[in-house]
């Protein structure tokens, strides 16, 4: 399979069944430096996918056919490091939580303002790169390693790796969330300080966003997700993390 790394240009697929937006999308990009490709439906995304990875994915979730909602979870199970923009219509809550669950990095309602959405665009990029950056030689000092549950978390490459060594594929908003709570140990967080302090961009004010990304975290971390024991629920608080106890 091709891969757009390392290319001149950053390359980006609009998948969208509106041509004018497609059309309008594909000249904003490409005058700020993309490579555009452009695809109608879920199918024809596909097909380009196959062909060659992009860097970034802006994807309408409302399409005929196979949905966006759809295209995303496979999107996310082949291809995790690719950067995953979703475009909602306005007030759909509904479509916004689930694209958050299965791993957006981003999302607009529309109708968008296009200086926005680029700037999104090349914030996802960039915190993709941090992530996907390739690590130094010397082995970090053990300082900079966190236990998480099964898993540790690497602050310097931003990694987060299994006990057996393995990497755990996490996006860049659920790394800044572990580098958090990592920062505060056994300190409760509310929503509003996990708002301010976790992200890189603007998040809608929209709690739900913040407890599906500890659920989905609590998935990778956690002995038994459904009864947690790294980050634990704060009732009328928050959450918090509680590192292992000290031999």
């Amino acid at each position: 399979m091709g891969q757009f790394e390392g290319a001149a240009k950053p390359v980006l697929l609009v998948v969208d069944d509106e041509p004018e937006l497609r059309a309008l999308l594909g000249e904003y990009f490409g005058r700020h430096g993309f490579d555009v490709q452009m695809a109608e439906d879920a199918a024809r995304a596909r097909e380009i996918l196959a062909a060659a990875v992009p860097q970034a994915v802006l994807l309408d979730i409302n399409m005929p056919g196979e949905n966006g909602l759809s295209l995303a979870r496979w999107l996310r199970e082949a291809h995790p490091r690719v950067g995953l923009l979703m475009l909602t219509t306005a007030g759909e809550s509904v479509d916004r939580i689930v694209g958050l669950e299965l791993g957006a990095d981003d999302y607009l309602p529309k109708p968008f303002e296009m200086r926005e959405l680029l700037a999104r665009t090349r914030a996802v990029l960039r915190r993709l790169q941090q992530v996907t950056a390739p690590a130094p030689a010397p082995v970090p000092p053990a300082a900079h390693r966190v236990a998480f549950g099964r898993c540790s978390l690497d602050l310097e490459q931003r990694r987060l790796t299994a006990a057996d060594g393995t990497e755990v594929e996490i996006s860049a908003a659920e790394f800044d969330l572990l580098a958090l709570f990592a920062r505060h140990p056994n300190r409760p967080l509310n929503r509003d300080q996990i708002m301010e302090q976790a992200h890189n961009r603007g998040w809608d004010v929209f709690d739900r966003s913040i407890d599906l990304r500890i659920m989905r975290l609590r998935r990778k971390i956690e002995t038994n997700p459904d009864k947690p024991e790294v980050l634990k629920t704060v009732r009328n608080v928050g959450y918090v993390y509680v590192p292992p106890a000290s031999p």
